[in-house]
């Protein structure tokens, strides 16, 4: 009992004194030990990667999870330390809206075949994305996190420690000035002086000592910045590959809606049995006043000659029939690799050159390429046309 009381008193009395010489060092009545240009640097330094690495990941969540209240729910699963329940993205539970309007509509209609095919990649779209905020959680903001949670809250303990060392030894060689200027006016303090000096060179120990610990944790920020940007790396390749993902299966999607747009919005789309109206009728472009046919057009265009077969309107595309503009065609470069879907269209390298010119009553999302001797369709999603 006895023990606990002066043990309490004791730390009593310290933090006592270190109160007393924080509030006189903000007041300008007593000195301060300055950390060397280095110590401060890196305590700077420290300071400032926590504070960014905050940032960072309260960001990165923002974007990962846009929805406060789930990112809530999310950091409430993770104290209590239990798994977080799976949620449906944004993209699968529109491509279920979307699946089930088609059933009520008629799958077999225009409208539900549509909608079908976008729920598809809608679907496939929050797949995606589902894995992406999955890599990005694991491979990114989990070591920002451990920073965080581990690393920068042992740097704050022992700095904290730092700084109570640091007061102790001000308030060590406060009393030693004190017990020497009143040794100078009585020699009956002898023995104060000496027990100042022990004290003094006990707590400077203690200080150098606890300065190289935080100095060792703090020069340790060099290695979290290493470690951070090989996450960040990983981050990005994650986010290239989701987005990559997302531009194949809406290059897709629009492969298959070109495909059938003529199909929608025309009676006479290619091998449709249905169709009453003559290939003239079909392929002919309507009729425009001078004033407003431009001087340059965008792509060269094959003009239709009276008793020659149109033969995009009858649905096969024979290379040989097929002749470029007497003048003016274009330049493409070929933006990604594309295998052809039939013998009408023309497969592509990416980088490559081609000739690109298009034919009358074509879908404006194809053109005519020619490489060499090689003719045949290609998308003009995959192009750069050229001047």
């Amino acid at each position: 009992m006895d023990f606990n009381m002066k043990k309490l008193a004791s730390d009593a009395g310290v933090f006592f004194s270190r109160a007393m010489q924080f509030t006189e060092e903000k007041l300008g009545q007593a000195e301060k030990t300055e950390l060397d240009a280095h110590f401060e640097n890196l305590l700077a330094r420290a300071d400032s990667t926590k504070n960014w690495t905050e940032k960072i990941l309260r960001q990165t969540e923002v974007l990962l999870q846009p929805n406060p209240s789930a990112r809530v729910e999310e950091f409430l699963y993770e104290k209590l330390d239990r798994k977080v329940p799976s949620r449906v993205t944004n993209g699968e539970l529109l491509a279920q809206y979307m699946t089930e309007a088609a059933n009520d509509f008629g799958p077999g209609t225009p409208y539900g075949k549509t909608l079908i095919k976008v729920g598809e990649t809608q679907r496939r779209l929050g797949a995606a994305e589902r894995e992406f905020i999955h890599s990005a959680s694991i491979n990114f903001l989990t070591p920002l996190r451990n920073f965080l949670e581990g690393d920068w809250r042992t740097i704050s303990k022992e700095r904290r420690i730092l700084q109570n060392r640091r007061l102790d030894l001000d308030a060590c060689k406060a009393r030693l000035k004190k017990a020497k200027a009143a040794e100078a006016k009585a020699a009956l303090w002898n023995d104060e002086v000496e027990k100042a000096e022990h004290e003094l060179r006990l707590t400077q120990t203690e200080f150098d000592r606890q300065a190289e610990v935080t100095r060792l944790l703090l020069e340790g920020i060099s290695s979290t910045h290493v470690n951070h940007l090989r996450c960040l790396h990983e981050f990005v390749e994650s986010q290239t590959n989701y987005y990559a993902q997302c531009y194949q299966y809406m290059l897709d999607l629009q492969k298959q809606l070109g495909s059938s747009k003529g199909e929608i919005f025309s009676g006479t789309f290619i091998g449709n049995p249905d169709s009453t109206s003559s290939p003239a009728a079909a392929t002919s472009p309507p009729a425009v006043s001078a004033a407003t046919v431009p001087t340059v057009p965008t792509i060269p265009v094959v003009p239709t000659v009276v008793g020659v077969p149109n033969t995009l309107a009858e649905g096969v595309l024979n290379p040989n029939e097929v002749k470029p503009p007497a003048s003016g065609t274009r330049k493409a470069r070929v933006l990604y690799d594309y295998e052809a879907a039939d013998s009408t269209e023309l497969a592509l390298l990416a980088d490559e050159m081609i000739t690109v010119y298009s034919l009358p009553g074509m879908d404006p999302d194809w053109l005519i390429g020619e490489r060499g001797n090689q003719k045949g369709k290609v998308p003009v999603t995959y192009l750069e046309l050229l001047s």
